[in-house]
């Protein structure tokens, strides 16, 4: 604090060890018996024979005398290898200092290369793998090298600004374990497309790196619903590896609008104090009707059919997108509800498709054009117990799932096309009302048509009105639909008797509804339409309306 204190100051001394104390200690995994051994005051003890004979090691480089040896890391692949770090933060010194020896600690290199100055080293672990892919945690976060420690990349997906004092590996799933500063700990699954990270690919536009092998299985829900379903906030969880094949892909640069381009061409002027180009009044139409870049996956079977694609994100870096191993869904998924997500709804999703050889290609959509841009890799959907399934019973399981996922879209559209006529019939009255010259015979076939509508309706949905007085009713449409959909979807069995029966009278009552459903829409009511525009109706939603000079 500025002086020299008198023998009588509060605790004076006490915080003071007598004598250096051990703060790092590793052993070789490669070779039995070699220890190294950190201290606070900046010496390396090594021996090789389990503690018969000591070498010391007192100076590395440019480490600054009595600086904190943070961290010791041997090689889990080669039994010379060694990394240590040191710290000097108590000197107000904060840079890194990190070292690699292949000698077993007789010479010592800097990898510390590119790192930033301010950030200390806390944490070591090396690829068992790839020895040339290397991680450390910082005081700020976390960065891995693809070449040894020639250059440095920081890996933050997701991850905050926080210390990250540990590193571990979980070597059967390739996992990235890191334990943070206050925070707990954080999790990067299946860490292994950093191993064919070079150089030379960085440099390249864009790259798909190799897919892991996914797992299908039916995920369980043991406390009753997804995530912590209604265990409460006090309840911890934390989230499982996405389900699936997970993409992993890098782009060099972000893709990016036309607007996005020009505003950072007049930052770029404004930071040199160039005058701002002003857009012309083509150029910023062309703006407006500009299709948003966009990232596109295409997943196709051992066949090359097409039965999949996904986008992703178009932000420069590494990114993942992940595929749920289904086929796409028979209806877009709902607008995000303010009040939150139905926890007893399943999101959309189609059927599961068969264990085999898949590939995924990777493409770019820049102002309406499409390009390949990266090699495709190819990865296998695998099953647990598949020697223990019938092949015929695993097909005619898709082939169920399949149809029954083509009924859902049909059955979904007609619903929500019938849904749609009713604010479009309550225009027409509203119109016809309005309309002098409209005849009252127009009002009665809008009226008859609304009924039609209404009827529909009860078939593909039920009937709401006997429904909400605890009526006793057959099974709607959908009713029967949702059923063997729901059923079947999480199966991974030959689809029962009652299943094929409910697909078989759902289908033969939808296909009468629909033709209804089709005469209603395509012939009556265009039909009511142009005798409302001859009579000179309002317009209504879904009219085109005539005009001619006269």
């Amino acid at each position: 604090m500025g002086k020299v204190w008198s023998m009588d100051a509060v605790a004076k001394n006490q915080s003071t060890a007598f004598f250096g104390n051990a703060s790092a200690l590793a052993e070789s995994p490669k070779k039995e018996g070699l220890i190294y051994v950190g201290t606070d005051d900046g010496l390396i003890q090594i021996t090789e024979d389990g503690g018969k004979n000591w070498r010391k090691v007192e100076k590395i480089g440019d480490v600054p005398e009595l600086a904190y040896v943070s961290r010791i890391v041997a090689s889990v692949n080669d039994p010379n290898t060694v990394y240590v770090a040191f710290e000097n933060h108590q000197n107000a010194d904060f840079k890194p200092y990190l070292f690699k020896s292949t000698d077993a600690g007789r010479t010592w290199t800097s990898i510390k290369s590119n790192l930033p100055a301010n950030q200390p080293v806390w944490g070591i672990a090396e690829d068992h793998v790839n020895p040339n892919l290397v991680f450390v945690g910082t005081e700020y976060g976390l960065f891995f090298t693809v070449d040894g420690g020639q250059k440095w990349i920081q890996l933050r997906g997701g991850l905050p600004t926080i210390q990250v004092r540990d590193i571990a590996i979980q070597r059967r799933e390739n996992d990235l374990v890191l334990g943070t500063f206050g925070r707990g700990f954080y999790i990067l699954d299946n860490y292994t497309p950093l191993r064919s990270v070079t150089p030379a690919m960085l440099n390249q536009e864009a790259s798909l790196l190799p897919v892991k092998d996914a797992l299908m299985y039916i995920q369980a829900q043991p406390i009753g619903g997804r995530g912590k379903s209604f265990q409460g906030e006090s309840y911890f969880t934390a989230e499982n590896p996405p389900f699936g094949a997970t993409f992993t892909y890098y782009l060099k640069e972000e893709l990016k609008t036309r607007k996005a381009k020009r505003q950072d061409a007049e930052r770029a002027a404004q930071r040199s104090n160039q005058p701002v180009r002003l857009p012309s009044a083509a150029e910023l139409s062309a703006e407006e009707q500009e299709e948003a870049p966009s990232v596109i996956f295409v997943i196709t079977d051992s066949q090359g059919k097409v039965i999949r694609r996904l986008t992703g994100p178009v932000t420069a870096g590494f990114q993942r997108v992940t595929w749920d191993l289904r086929y796409p869904a028979a209806s877009l998924p709902p607008p995000p509800n303010p009040d939150g997500e139905d926890p007893f709804a399943d999101p959309p999703g189609g059927p599961l498709v068969m264990p085999g050889t898949y590939k995924v290609s990777m493409m770019k959509r820049v102002d309406g054009v499409t390009t390949p841009i990266a090699q495709s890799q190819e990865f296998q959907v695998t099953v647990e117990g598949l020697d223990r399934m019938a092949p015929a019973d695993r097909i005619a399981l898709v082939e169920f799932q399949q149809k029954a996922a083509r009924l859902q879209r049909a059955v979904s559209g007609a619903t929500q096309a019938a849904n749609a006529l009713t604010p479009r019939f309550a225009a027409i009255r509203r119109a016809l009302i309005e309309t002098p010259n409209a005849p009252e015979s127009l009002l009665n076939d809008a009226a008859a048509l609304e009924k039609r509508k209404n009827e529909i309706l009860r078939a593909l949905s039920g009937d709401s009105a006997l429904r909400q007085r605890n009526f006793n009713l057959p099974p709607s449409i959908n009713e029967r639909v949702g059923s063997v959909v729901g059923s079947s979807r999480m199966s991974t069995a030959r689809p029962t008797q009652t299943q094929i029966d409910q697909y078989t009278h759902a289908a033969a009552e939808f296909e009468g509804v629909l033709n209804q459903l089709r005469q209603l829409i395509e012939v009556d009511l265009q039909k009511l339409e142009k005798q409302m525009e001859a009579a000179g109706a309002p317009w209504t939603p879904g009219r085109i309306p005539e005009w001619r000079d006269q």
